[in-house]
């Protein structure tokens, strides 16, 4: 018997999306803003329960609070970084 395992949806951003891009996101998962060029990602909502994932969290809230630039979580990191850090989830 197999399972799959939640991955990260990688979504690009235009403005010209508009107020489209909720609808985007699955069930199950939220769209996150990451690096300079905020490209956004959508990630599996199970993502927060990690700490690995909290410590960026915390960062976005030390650097933003509660007013995300994008109108999204934002995360203050570079992309490889978030790639990096999402990437040891899916061993999980």
């Amino acid at each position: 018997m197999g399972f799959r395992l939640p991955t990260i949806r990688r979504a690009s951003f235009t403005g010209s999306q508009g107020s489209s891009k909720a609808v985007n996101v699955p069930k199950g998962y939220l769209a996150v803003y990451v690096g300079e060029k905020m490209k956004r990602f959508v990630i599996p909502m199970s993502y927060l329960n990690q700490p690995s994932f909290q410590d960026l969290l915390s960062q976005a809230e030390e650097e933003f609070g509660y007013d995300h630039p994008m109108g999204g979580l934002t995360i203050p990191c570079r992309e490889d970084v978030f790639l990096h850090v999402t990437s040891r989830f899916n061993g999980l």
